[in-house]
């Protein structure tokens, strides 16, 4: 495959691209700013003559949900996304490229509290932040889209490994343990969260890039998810075991954030149908792998 890139520098970006060469496809980053149409319609357009491909991977955008500035999410994650695509649409309807599949990261958040567990696609979302709404807003305006171009919503659920913002809880875990601090200080322990391994989150995306198929109405948007669920807590003592390091773990009330998602677990079915089964790590071996880092 030929695979155009956006967010080529960021966590998930860099291991996709590393699984992705190592796979022997070719990947072309895109690094210009989305929120200039302008720039965008341009390095695409660039990027067609230059060496035309034929699968899309837009992975840019704000991810960190206690970022402060919420009309950024909506600059970036709505008005950026529909930028590249438009500029995707204008290229394939010059004739210049002809894609196969256009895979768009949205994100689990978007599912927010509800009463089923695990959720399928059929669940209505219902965002609790402004993160997960400026990604059901992108989901909105994606799908009008849909009849110009090969579109494909993934909705990935929590995942971590080497190289992700200490920002994040796990890699702010990871590092306490790894630097034996004293003390950790964190909210809600008891949320429920999928912690899968960017590694298997890497391979499904190069897999779903690689469906021949078109996306058709009844798999358009798909859950990036295990099924597998693990309390903070698990985590904690997950991570003592690992290093035989213990330390003071406080509740700060600054970090209990008052939209919780209290249980986030998605339902596998739809994408082991597309991409068959996936065996992915343990938690341990994550954890373990990030400490080694």
């Amino acid at each position: 495959m030929r695979i155009l890139l956006t967010g080529a520098d960021g966590f998930t970006g860099r291991h996709l691209r590393a699984a992705a060469e190592s796979a022997g496809h070719v990947v072309r980053p895109m690094t210009a700013d989305l929120c200039d149409a302008a720039a965008v319609q341009q390095a695409v357009g660039q990027a067609a003559q230059e060496s035309p491909f034929d699968a899309v991977l837009h992975l840019a955008g704000l991810a960190f949900v206690g970022h402060d500035d919420a009309v950024a999410f909506y600059r970036v994650n709505v008005m950026g996304t529909m930028n590249l695509l438009q500029a995707l649409q204008a290229q394939q309807q010059r004739g210049a490229l002809a894609l196969r599949q256009v895979v768009v990261a949205s994100s689990a958040n978007v599912y927010g509290n509800c009463s089923s567990s695990p959720i399928d696609e059929s669940q209505v979302p219902a965002p609790v932040n402004h993160y997960a709404a400026s990604k059901l807003a992108m989901e909105h305006l994606t799908l009008t889209l849909a009849g110009a171009l090969p579109l494909r919503l993934v909705r990935p659920f929590n995942y971590t490994g080497a190289g992700q913002s200490r920002d994040f809880v796990i890699p702010k875990m990871v590092d306490h343990f790894k630097t034996r601090q004293p003390l950790l200080k964190l909210g809600n322990r008891q949320v429920q969260r999928e912690y899968n391994d960017v590694a298997w989150v890497s391979e499904a995306y190069l897999r779903l890039l690689a469906l021949t198929a078109p996306p058709s109405v009844n798999d358009r948007v798909v859950n990036l998810c295990t099924g597998v669920t693990h309390t903070l807590e698990d985590v904690l003592s997950t991570l003592q075991r690992l290093t035989g390091h213990r330390l003071s773990v406080e509740t700060d009330p600054h970090l209990v954030r008052a939209q919780e998602v209290h249980r986030l677990c998605g339902q596998p079915t739809r994408l082991a149908s597309l991409v068959g089964p996936m065996a992915a790590p343990e938690l341990a071996q994550t954890l373990q792998s990030m400490l080694q880092a």
